[in-house]
């Protein structure tokens, strides 16, 4: 991993220089919505106001195709100047990780890998997301991009059905190689009963269908997480003193829900975030250090997970 030195030298030399000229693509993208959406307000008060109802249907027209021109004009350079953001910035940053790693800013894991993680009880109709990073650490090879799961649900209202869709997870999903074939399953994660609740919480961890429940002798680790398996013993080969340290040690870091499965000859990670990532700003100006750097942090999640939980170790064959 690079150090925080060569992020700010490549800021200051290339993504600095990009985002300047690139500016004036976000202020017009802004300023198209931003009337668009002036425009709609003041048409409806106007309108509110008109008793002639030719009149009327006139305004409301002319407001709708304004609006509509208003707001597709933005959104057809939003997705040029987005285009041009990921290819000179983000591709940039993630080639200053490690210039291995192959990126694909429209590409995300497939949803199989997410329904083989076993994570999450429902079974997602629908999956989107983009920044696809796969590659190579040493011995582990790892996929990892931001995932967003979504279920339907149909309902018939008035002889009209209607689908809702509703969040299954939205955040990073990443999912490596592990060192060893694991016979069963083993499940890590976020104790909210015992949070909420404290111990009496912990009644409610038993009734849980991923597995019996797993008590490990880390205190620290038990009051961030709640471990269940098919297998105690298996559990405890897995989820070592160095393991669960790592994991209490990105909680701790990262502040998110963390959640994870050793599966197979995989272990899966899922990181709750509600907002979307490693898109450009159109609010803000986009020549901000920090947005850089929080986004170079969130990268870096793929090598910190592999090293602080020890995959590249080969201390188990696979047989």
């Amino acid at each position: 991993m690079k150090s925080a030195e060569e992020l700010k030298a490549l800021y200051e030399s290339e993504l600095k220089p990009k985002l300047e000229g690139m500016e004036k693509k976000r202020k017009t993208i802004k300023l198209h919505w931003t009337l668009g959406g002036v425009l709609a307000i003041v048409s409806f008060l106007f309108i509110r106001l008109i008793t002639n109802q030719t009149i009327l249907y006139i305004v409301a027209a002319l407001a709708i195709i304004g609006v509509l021109y208003l707001f597709i004009k933005g959104g057809i350079k939003y997705f040029s100047y987005r285009k041009e953001y990921k290819s000179e910035v983000v591709s940039k940053i993630i080639n200053l990780i490690n210039p291995d790693f192959k990126y694909n800013a429209d590409k995300h894991i497939d949803s199989h890998k997410f329904v083989e993680s076993k994570l999450f009880s429902k079974t997602p109709d629908r999956c989107k997301g983009d920044d696809y990073v796969t590659g190579t650490i040493e011995k582990t090879d790892f996929e990892f991009s931001e995932l967003k799961a979504e279920y339907k649900t149909t309902s018939t209202k008035d002889g009209r059905t209607e689908t809702t869709w509703h969040d299954i997870f939205s955040g990073l999903f990443f999912h490596a190689d592990f060192n060893k074939h694991i016979e069963g399953s083993t499940f890590v994660l976020p104790d909210f009963a015992e949070k909420l609740l404290g111990k009496f919480g912990q009644k409610f961890q038993k009734s849980f269908t991923h597995g019996k429940l797993v008590k490990l002798e880390n205190p620290e680790f038990e009051k961030e997480f709640v471990v269940y398996s098919s297998g105690q013993q298996e559990a405890r080969y897995i989820l070592t003193p160095v393991m669960m340290e790592a994991m209490v040690t990105m909680q701790k870091k990262y502040k998110r829900k963390m959640y994870f499965s050793f599966i197979g000859e995989r272990v899966y990670c899922a990181i709750s975030f509600k907002k979307g990532l490693f898109e450009p700003q159109i609010r803000k100006s986009g020549v901000n250090f920090d947005e850089i750097e929080e986004m170079y942090h969130l990268f870096s999640l793929i090598e910190t997970i592999i090293h602080e939980m020890n995959l590249n170790t080969r201390i188990w064959t696979k047989e």
